[in-house]
């Protein structure tokens, strides 16, 4: 009986240790495998300081070096009220319900492309504060990315 006991304490012991392991990867932002082959990391995300109060769009690359594609599914803050997902034309911007990840591929925001449009601050931000963005997807689950508000005139690479 006590063989069994141990057996089973090292089994919930071991599977424990495997999730935790897999929950610190996903909140610092590092990457996830999971077992459908997706493996997601966030990279250069940034919020340009916001010229009024109301809102601000949210730029960064979504990276997927696994086999199998997934899709954003949402995006929300603890900091704000609401996070939506947008797609920029020559002519309009429309609200999206999700956004593709291909297998081996990238999902960019950037400006006059795809983006994040944040409303309903908790505070007003300035150039320097940080705001966590909970990026959630269908297969890969949701990561935690800490994205720091640039100035206005911030363009990345320059």
């Amino acid at each position: 009986m006590a063989a069994r006991f141990n057996r089973v304490a090292l089994t919930g012991a071991g599977l424990a240790a495997v999730l935790t392991a897999g929950a610190i990867a996903v909140a610092e932002g590092g990457s996830a495998q999971t077992p459908a082959g997706v493996r997601l990391t966030v990279a250069d995300p940034y919020i340009p300081m916001p010229a009024g109060d109301a809102m601000a769009a949210g730029y960064l690359t979504v990276r997927n070096t696994g086999s199998t594609a997934d899709t954003l599914v949402r995006v929300s803050s603890p900091g704000a009220g609401s996070i939506t997902m947008h797609r920029s034309t020559d002519t309009s911007m429309e609200e999206v319900d999700s956004m593709a990840v291909p297998a081996h591929g990238t999902l960019q925001l950037a400006r006059g492309g795809a983006h994040l449009m944040i409303m309903g601050w908790q505070k007003q931000p300035a150039v320097g504060d940080q705001l966590e963005l909970d990026l959630t997807f269908a297969k890969g689950g949701t990561i935690a990315v800490q994205v720091p508000v640039k100035p206005l005139t911030y363009r990345p690479g320059s």
